[in-house]
């Protein structure tokens, strides 16, 4: 379980690379500053939210703590923030908007079988949540080795809750290589392109963001298509070994953009001068993956709500050593050029 939660695709270059490619970038910090009063607050898709800190979505967290997502979204709920709810979660979407008041995002993934997808698209908009986060980035499953290794599987007890509408189901059993790999192949449509965010718009009317951009091209196109956001993402490197690092994809999805719409970027933050880095670079906010899991594992809760306040403690520290005393002073003059 632990190689599911920590490991890449193929020799874990792009993962390596997300977390070096920010130690690269360095701040060009002002001084002479008062900074003595600060604030972290920022809006998401027009909202307030306490700070630049959102939670992306992981799968399975049932594997982590025995709470999984409830534990996750209470903590989400303590620390101000968001919290993106995995396709693949081990509790129900209902049972989670249940458990608190924390703003919800979905995380989606357009499926073979359509009906199944615009079922899926229905309950979470009943339940209450904000937004679609649609997966771009994975019409087939990348290939993640050490799950290969593992033959993977999912744990007695433990069930993907929202992936079907009719109930709940598990992982395939495997002789050999992984259990994911497999489920992947049978529900996963490599057929998917723009028509699907198209047909995805006129069977709800929530916003959708779409998960996965690295390329400004791409990231102009979804603009034409109506998308809500953009999230800068190479699935935490466990899709295509080698792509390009997050933090190095933004810059240029955030000026294709060009404000038309917001822009998000995960893979590699771990520290508080991460999130400076790209505030800087025009995300509008941050995702946090694999920390939440680590902080779920410890303490369930607590640990998530851990994670969460040392980062948003360092954040507040490197703003005010930037000489910035809100998030808007961020701007990409921090960031050097060479």
């Amino acid at each position: 379980m632990l190689d599911y939660f920590r490991g890449g695709a193929n020799d874990e270059v792009t993962m390596r690379e997300n977390r070096d490619a920010f130690e690269r970038l360095s701040l060009r910090y002002r001084v002479l500053r008062d900074v003595s009063v600060r604030s972290l607050e920022t809006t998401v898709l027009g909202k307030p939210v306490a700070w630049p800190v959102l939670i992306a979505p992981t799968a399975l967290q049932r594997m982590a703590h025995p709470d999984g997502e409830l534990a996750t979204a209470r903590a989400a709920e303590q620390c101000g923030t968001i919290m993106t709810v995995s396709t693949l979660a081990t509790t129900s979407a209902e049972e989670v908007r249940a458990a608190t008041t924390a703003r919800l995002w979905f995380q989606l993934y357009v499926y073979q079988n359509r009906d199944a997808t615009r079922e899926l698209v229905a309950r979470v908009e009943r339940a209450g949540y904000e937004a679609l986060v649609l997966t771009v980035d994975t019409p087939i499953l990348g290939r993640r080795e050490r799950d290969v290794r593992n033959r993977f599987r999912m744990p007695p007890g433990v069930v993907i809750a929202n992936l079907i509408p009719e109930g709940q189901e598990t992982l395939p059993q495997v002789h050999a290589g992984s259990g994911l790999a497999a489920h992947a192949s049978h529900v996963l449509d490599p057929a998917v392109s723009w028509t699907d965010l198209a047909w995805l718009r006129s069977v709800t009317k929530l916003p959708i963001l779409l998960k996965g951009v690295v390329r400004g091209d791409d990231a102009a196109k979804a603009v034409g298509e109506g998308v809500a956001g953009i999230i800068v993402s190479n699935h935490g490197g466990r899709q295509l070994d080698t792509s390009i690092p997050t933090i190095t994809a933004l810059p240029e999805v955030v000026e294709a953009v060009a404000g038309r719409t917001e822009v998000y970027v995960d893979g590699g933050i771990r520290r508080g001068t991460d999130v400076v880095k790209a505030l800087a670079l025009g995300a509008r906010a941050v995702m946090l993956g694999r920390p939440i899991l680590w902080g779920l594992a410890v303490d369930g809760q607590r640990g998530v709500e851990k994670v969460l306040e040392l980062l948003r403690d360092e954040f507040e520290l490197a703003m005010a050593l930037c000489g910035s005393r809100t998030v808007s002073e961020l701007d990409r003059d921090l960031i050097a050029t060479t």
